[in-house]
């Protein structure tokens, strides 16, 4: 195992659990990438990837339920998202618990909605739990699923790094050169009379 693949294998799993909870899927795709690779488990990455968004959906809920009359929750509940969040949640309470990780802006303004709704504590916390999991699962299983693409991807993008990482030092300092020279020449310019 390389010295890269050693610090992933160390470090991943507390990144991919940090990339879920703060940015999402981006994160949770590239960890099964690396389960495809054999860098991590598969269960490591699924684990990680849970435990980062649930956890994090857990404490948005709690917020939402602790401090709903605060002037920050207010303004989150001022967005079109949210009013959205809320009618989805009285209607269909678990499903909404359940999918809220899949659409797109519902993200952080689903548990804090739900921590202001009726939803009792302990019914979220299990439905959150699941839907952590069922949402990891999916996006390991695209990563590990697509892989090689992502990976064939990567070595072609980086068999040209160092070419065009020299190209475009060359054009700065060119540049660089051209701006200081012409500098010079309108100072010049402007001290004759």
């Amino acid at each position: 195992m390389t010295d890269l693949a050693q610090h992933l294998a160390a470090l991943g799993p507390f990144a991919i659990a940090l990339g879920a909870a703060v940015e999402g899927q981006t994160a949770v795709i590239a960890g099964g990438v690396m389960a495809r690779q054999e860098i991590l488990s598969p269960a490591v990455v699924v684990l990680a990837a849970a435990l980062g968004s649930g956890i994090v959906d857990y404490l948005l809920f709690v917020l939402g339920r602790s401090f709903r009359h605060t002037r920050w929750v207010k303004r989150a509940a001022a967005k079109p998202a949210f009013d959205k969040a809320l009618v989805l949640i009285e209607r269909y309470p678990t499903g909404f618990i359940l999918s809220f990780r899949f659409i797109y802006g519902l993200r952080a303004a689903g548990p804090l909605a739900v921590g202001v709704s009726s939803v009792s504590t302990r019914k979220f916390a299990i439905l959150n739990a699941i839907a952590a999991g069922l949402w990891a699962g999916v996006f390991v299983a695209l990563g590990y699923a697509f892989g090689p693409a992502v990976m064939a991807l990567l070595h072609g993008m980086f068999a040209h790094a160092a070419p065009i990482a020299a190209a475009v030092a060359a054009v700065v300092v060119i540049g660089g050169l051209a701006y200081w020279r012409w500098r010079i020449w309108t100072d010049q310019e402007r001290l004759q009379p």
